[in-house]
């Protein structure tokens, strides 16, 4: 099976502003800081790990976080402005950055109304100026 190329075509990065990333997935990912908690058990105890994340979409996130979590790890997700936990996995093994590590996380079921935006429609791209 080859790696799907996905590319990002970002205008800027600033906190607050949203960007639509492109490529080849199964829903549009939008970029966009949102603070988040990923609660998990390890030796049988609750750990709470701050983060934020990179890109959402429909069926999870690209997480930044200082702590790392191994691929298939289970785990919940809370968004901090509404305090709202789904169940998530990490999809593959996270990639460190100067940040943190980059956790992409997958909800156990797709979640249009957890990050409480609206998403573009799949076939939305945006405009060169």
């Amino acid at each position: 099976m080859s790696a799907v190329k996905h590319e990002t075509k970002l205008k800027s990065s600033k906190r607050g502003e949203v960007a639509v990333a492109e490529g080849r997935r199964r829903s549009g990912h939008v970029m966009v800081r949102v603070s988040v908690v990923l609660h998990h058990t390890e030796n049988g105890k609750q750990k709470s790990i701050p983060a934020y994340t990179v890109s959402i979409n429909l069926h999870g996130a690209m997480i930044c976080a200082a702590v790392n979590l191994p691929a298939e790890a289970r785990c919940e997700i809370e968004h901090k402005m509404t305090q709202e936990r789904i169940p998530v996995r990490v999809t593959r093994k996270p990639k460190g950055s100067p940040e943190g590590f980059q956790i992409p996380i997958e909800f156990e079921t797709p979640s249009a109304d957890f990050w409480h935006i609206s998403f573009p429609p799949d076939d939305w791209k945006p405009l060169d100026i």
